[in-house]
């Protein structure tokens, strides 16, 4: 058991540092939109835009790029996966530190198995967070360039025998889209990954507590050697009596009753 969940820990963990390192190439991308070359197979410009700047690569090879200058201006949709994008790489990067310090091949000074294991259930939670933020951040950009597709599409086509009246640049899908759905499954998986080895690492409770039975009597407690019961009120002699065997009597009388032996 403890091979499978060393071995499920590393998985996981290897998964999702992978999986947040995918999030931060994804989102460090210039390609989550590209041009749509469809109705123009050759042309000598080629515009690409990510989420931190805009580029335009002429045929000559010469690639300009121009960052986004302003925050308001940009649409509201495109701040949202932004902030998801940084939201899910911070919780990752957050959960890999964590993480670190709770795998079952690294011991740190007197760390137990609970703490470890605590800490495991952490970093997969968060893990998980992360790659779900990224695959929502991934999939709102994506909606949102089926709908500007759609649309450009419709407006480029009139009402007139599918004449095109005017010309618009569509833009399709891009490879960061790609690396940041399957760097956000990487994530989540590793989580997943992690949260399962949670419990193998959680110790099991060996040691049993001790425990008083008490006899269907008054306050009768069961001691080796004698059942002596007690009101509990006081320490009077006269209301103790001693269970010998099924037997029972007062203690004043068991101790007046001479014995065998006191006759020499």
């Amino acid at each position: 058991m403890a091979v499978s969940t060393t071995t499920c820990q590393v998985v996981g963990f290897l998964l999702a540092l992978g999986g947040v390192a995918g999030c931060m190439a994804a989102a460090g991308m210039d390609a989550w939109s590209t041009q749509d070359l469809y109705d123009n197979p050759v042309t000598s410009v080629f515009q690409y835009e990510g989420l931190w700047r805009s580029c335009v690569r002429q045929s000559s090879g010469f690639t300009e790029c121009r960052p986004y200058f302003t925050i308001l201006g940009l649409p509201a949709m495109l701040q949202a996966v932004r902030a998801l994008m940084i939201v899910g790489i911070v919780l990752g990067v957050i959960g890999i530190l964590v993480s670190i310090f709770a795998l079952k091949c690294i011991r740190l000074g007197g760390m137990e198995d609970s703490a470890k294991a605590k800490m495991t259930l952490a970093s997969g939670i968060l893990f998980i967070i992360s790659g779900i933020c990224a695959i929502i951040g991934v999939s709102v950009f994506a909606n949102m360039l089926v709908t500007n597709f759609w649309m450009s599409t419709a407006n480029m086509y009139g009402s007139m025998g599918g004449m095109v009246q005017t010309v618009q640049t569509r833009y399709t899908f891009g490879a960061a889209l790609f690396v940041g759905w399957v760097a956000g499954g990487l994530t989540l998986i590793g989580g997943v990954l992690m949260c399962i080895a949670c419990r193998g690492l959680t110790p099991d409770d060996t040691n049993y507590k001790a425990v008083s039975y008490h006899a269907s009597g008054h306050n009768v407690a069961y001691k080796p050697g004698g059942f002596k019961a007690s009101t509990g009120f006081g320490s009077n002699i006269r209301n103790k009596k001693i269970y010998d065997g099924g037997a029972t009597r007062p203690e004043d009388e068991a101790q007046s009753q001479p014995s065998k032996y006191d006759y020499v």
